[in-house]
């Protein structure tokens, strides 16, 4: 019996300690990956520009890395041979990434613009050839509500790399629009008409000063660019009010508003 005591006693000691330091290392493996997790989200909710979706992803990110390791290490203690194991790991993330790979183009593309906040959520913007109001943001898609209370996903893939056009990033917007007069009018004083109906608008900003001027010498008319200023918010109540207003205003006035026409010449055979 002491002979088999002194045999196997090496033996259990060694498991003994493999298996306390795999306890060991299974515990210090799981605090690390946890202050991890923490760091990483308290970074995200630390700063206002950063999005706190991204740093929550991140933080998981981390902690499933680390988490991998310490499964590794731990195999290893107990004489696993991990390297085939580190090799399936390999050949399985490559399998899954390749079939995935739309996804993880958009998971990618959601990164960058969590990252760079191009816009963010209350936004008016224009971006994949729609345009709408951004409702939400994540990893892989924008949500946009449309005027017509349509809801439109876009796979975040489709928005960046390509022209965003962020509305709402300006506090002041200038509207541009366009009129058209006869060429026999006056243009001071269609210039006179235009102001009066900008400067009785509630929304209308005094200061920048609304830009009124000719624009173009066109084949009917004499074109005017007009682009008064105004608070982000009110910018569509302008767009779509104030050419109605100045047409009334013109109408009122006598000011003649040309529209395209054509001129046929009928000739008599003699």
């Amino acid at each position: 019996m002491p002979e088999l005591m002194d045999k196997y006693m090496p033996v259990l000691i060694d498991g003994a300690i493999n298996v306390l330091l795999a306890a060991l290392i299974l515990i210090v493996g799981l605090m690390i990956a946890s202050k991890v997790n923490t760091l990483i989200c308290k970074t995200g909710e630390k700063y206002e520009n950063l999005d706190d979706t991204l740093f929550r992803f991140l933080g998981s990110l981390g902690k499933y890395i680390i988490l991998a390791f310490v499964i590794i290490a731990v195999l290893n203690r107990f004489g696993v041979q991990t390297a085939s194991i580190v090799a399936l790991l390999g050949a399985a993330g490559l399998a899954v990434g390749l079939a995935l790979q739309g996804t993880l183009t958009n998971l990618a593309a959601g990164v960058m613009l969590l990252l760079f906040r191009p816009y963010k959520v209350g936004d008016f913007i224009e971006a994949a050839g729609r345009f709408g109001n951004v409702t939400e943001i994540d990893l892989f898609t924008t949500i946009l509500q449309t005027f017509d209370n349509q809801q439109i996903i876009i796979p975040n893939s489709q928005i960046w790399g390509n022209q965003i056009i962020n509305h709402s990033h300006h506090n002041v917007r200038g509207v541009d629009m366009h009129f058209g007069v006869a060429y026999k009018e006056n243009t001071d004083a269609v210039r006179e008409v235009i102001d009066s109906v900008l400067e009785s608008h509630p929304h209308i900003l005094k200061d920048p000063a609304p830009f009124v001027e000719v624009e173009t010498l066109n084949d009917s008319s004499v074109d005017f660019l007009v682009r008064p200023f105004c608070m982000g918010e009110n910018y569509f109540d302008i767009l779509y009010s104030v050419p109605e207003a100045i047409k009334k205003a013109l109408d009122e006035k006598g000011i003649e508003i040309p529209f395209p026409h054509r001129k046929l010449i009928i000739e008599k055979e003699s």
